[in-house]
């Protein structure tokens, strides 16, 4: 029979074990995979850790089928001055673009980019689109800035092939100076199966949650047209009592190193926010839940890693980069930005 003093210290062994383990948990590097590319990227979708697509400026699409050590390049015909904000690829051969203005676009292709067909097509003055989600791999949404005082809004059921605007009257509306950052492709993004949230920025930056008619506002700086909220991440952690993790990331693109207002964190689906004890380094365009505590986080001067929830954030990389993703089916993260460079993280130096 163990004694009690051993009985004692059972739980407080246990106990240390736990914070030597994640004492011991490293950060990752990154891997430069390619760059020189004329093209800033801004789309970015993992299908799996083989197949990879980007998407960006002069009207280039990339993709890679071997985990990013090689990759076909395309100019999309008729699109060679376009600017590709965003993508959302299914497969090898299945990818959806998207074109942000004059005039705003949505193409897609079923051969692995040789051929792209129209399949949404808007000349409205104005016309901005900003980013897509889809919920799987027939429902899907589009959000653009404001026209006329209401943010644009289109749905899709079957695949991206067709596309569904939003009627006026069931917009959300907008306020004077607010709008999207078409910075990432990620400022929209599913908040469960049926249903999406996005958030704004500039003069007001708020979370929109259209299907409920719901609208919080965001602790951002407010009154700078280049300021507010640029991404948003969400993480179901709470499945049986329907509570949400959400990281929101964004600051004043034109101050890129300022870290005031640049992320806050909610445990309550939104309801309240707080801010990191250590933020990231500066103004992040897009963020990305890796799992319930890993979040990652990149921008104009680098990338920012959290192990805690995002409670405190270490400057693992002071590479420029646009948007970070994770794969939908695997675990590969990768980076993009301009000048066509991708990037990887290794938790595993080679």
């Amino acid at each position: 029979m163990k004694n009690k003093h051993t009985l004692r210290l059972l739980p407080i062994l246990f106990f240390l074990g736990f914070i030597h383990a994640d004492a011991q948990k490293k950060y990752p590097e990154l891997e430069i995979l390619t760059s020189g590319t004329n093209t800033s990227i801004r789309g970015l979708s993992v299908v799996n850790d083989n197949v990879i697509w980007v998407s960006g400026s002069n009207g280039t699409v990339g993709r890679s089928n071997n985990g990013g050590k090689s990759w076909k390049w395309i100019t999309v015909t008729g699109f060679e001055k376009s600017d590709f904000r965003d993508i959302e690829a299914f497969d090898a051969s299945t990818a959806v673009i998207m074109s942000i203005a004059a005039p705003a676009y949505i193409l897609k292709t079923t051969d692995g980019g040789s051929s792209w067909k129209v399949v949404f097509e808007n000349k409205t003055k104005g016309m901005f689109l900003d980013a897509m989600e889809f919920w799987n791999d027939q429902s899907g949404i589009v959000v653009g800035d404001p026209v006329d005082g209401r943010f644009f809004m289109a749905r899709t059921t079957d695949n991206g092939s067709t596309w569904q605007e939003t009627p006026f009257d069931k917009r959300p509306l907008s306020d004077t100076g607010e709008g999207c950052f078409a910075s990432s492709g990620t400022n929209i993004r599913s908040l469960n199966k049926q249903e999406a949230v996005f958030v704004s920025g500039g003069l007001r930056s708020r979370m929109y949650i259209p299907s409920r008619n719901k609208i919080i506002d965001l602790p951002f700086n407010k009154g700078k047209e280049t300021a507010g909220a640029n991404s948003i991440s969400v993480f179901d952690y709470y499945k049986n009592n329907g509570g949400k993790r959400i990281v929101v990331t964004g600051g004043d693109f034109n101050n890129d190193s300022s870290v005031s207002a640049n992320c806050f964190l909610s445990n309550d689906g939104g309801q309240t926010w707080k801010q990191p004890d250590e933020p990231p380094h500066g103004y992040r365009s897009c963020v990305e839940y890796l799992d319930k505590k890993e979040i990652i986080a990149c921008g104009l001067n680098g990338v920012d890693y959290t192990l805690d929830n995002g409670k405190n954030w270490k400057w693992i990389s002071k590479e420029s980069f646009h948007v970070c993703r994770i794969s939908k089916f695997g675990s590969a993260v990768y980076l993009a930005g301009r000048n066509g460079k991708i990037a990887k993280l290794l938790w595993e130096p080679k």
